[in-house]
């Protein structure tokens, strides 16, 4: 999962992760409108609020939250398929979010994107010159109350340059992989039976030399 204040390039950084690897991206479904070049079934699922709520009550989340007026949710289905289908996913996540779906889901990375600093995430939001200056400021404040529960992650990356955020995450996704954590038992059962498989191999050999 990650998360990070609106304007530290979450979306960049996961477009980069997955180009690189072969996770998928879960996408978020919202009730606000489209921003210019974004497509629906791609960046996120645009619904009315009317939808959004029959999923809420069809319990079709794995978490939902309200963000200046407008609903954002992960859809459960999409995911689950993916992960029964073995490919990991990514979840590109808010604060409160991230904290629901741990519940459901232990094992998940929780990784906290950070700007360089409070007046590049300014200048990020007022750049995309999408908000009117009063939403700006709310984004601002918000951000402060966010970045104030980086202890909650698992890692937090500085987004100073995109290609090394990139990096760095991707680097994080490797240590994950190669955690033993739930695989524990995965690890053992095949290095056992691999050892009795050579076991039987040496007792071939030795009996076929007799």
């Amino acid at each position: 999962m990650i998360s990070g204040p609106s304007g530290t390039g979450k979306g960049a950084i996961c477009a980069g992760v997955t180009a690189r690897t072969k996770m998928a991206l879960s996408v978020s479904m919202t009730t606000r409108a489209p921003r210019e070049n974004e497509k629906d079934g791609r960046d996120y699922f645009f619904v009315s609020k009317e939808r959004f709520r029959e999923f809420i009550e069809e319990g079709g989340f794995f978490e939902y939250t309200e963000v200046f007026g407008e609903y954002y949710g992960t859809p459960k289905a999409p995911v689950m398929k993916l992960l029964e289908e073995g490919t990991d996913v990514i979840l590109e996540i808010e604060v409160n979010g991230a904290a629901q779906t741990r519940e459901s889901a232990p094992d998940a990375a929780l990784i906290f994107i950070i700007p360089p600093s409070a007046a590049e995430l300014e200048k990020r939001i007022t750049g995309r010159g999408t908000e009117t200056a009063g939403l700006i400021a709310s984004r601002l404040e918000r951000a402060d109350s966010e970045i104030a529960q980086v202890g909650k992650y698992d890692y937090c990356v500085v987004n100073d340059d995109l290609n090394k955020a990139v990096a760095d995450v991707l680097a994080i996704i490797r240590s994950e992989k190669l955690r033993v954590g739930a695989d524990a038992e995965r690890i053992i059962k095949r290095y056992q039976n691999g050892a009795a498989e050579n076991k039987k191999n040496r007792v071939k050999k030795v009996k076929g030399q007799e």
